[in-house]
């Protein structure tokens, strides 16, 4: 079983999104796809009701997700860590042993624009359409995980 994990600050608007995305369109037999934060600022609670909101628009039931804390041993239960932004991918690659743990962290938007190294933005402290944006680049990018996957 192939297991990727999402990360951000909080898990609670970005990674819980990209989750659910990446869950919809890969076989569950196959992949397990999970989320956490970098932050322990909202272990144990839901995702940003306008993450729910926008999944739900879209079709999508994030509600049973829980926040909770990137730790080490995710390096050892998880083959993929997509980050949501440079600032992830910095508290991330600060917790990796080697460089076997290294090789597993990816900005998850360098799957749309290879190289380019750019931030999914943190729709936390803006409004709705922050938060539907997020949801379309994370939906694309998911996309092309996906066909990597169950290839």
């Amino acid at each position: 079983m192939t297991k990727v994990l999402m990360v951000c600050l909080g898990n609670i608007c970005r990674s819980p999104l990209a989750e659910g995305l990446l869950q919809e369109k890969v076989n569950a037999e196959k992949v397990q796809v999970d989320s956490a934060g970098t932050s322990n600022y909202h272990i144990g609670k839901e995702p940003d009701s306008r993450s729910i909101a926008v999944a739900n628009k879209n079709n999508l039931d994030i509600t049973q997700q829980r926040a909770r804390q990137f730790s080490v041993a995710d390096f050892d239960e998880f083959d993929y860590i997509y980050v949501m932004d440079n600032s992830n991918f910095a508290d991330v690659i600060s917790l990796a042993r080697n460089a076997e743990d290294e090789k597993k962290v990816k900005l998850i938007l360098n799957e749309l624009y290879p190289n380019e190294d750019k931030d999914v933005p943190d729709p936390y402290y803006g409004g709705d359409q922050g938060f539907d944006n997020v949801y379309k680049m994370l939906d694309e990018s998911t996309k092309i995980i996906a066909k990597k996957l169950n290839s």
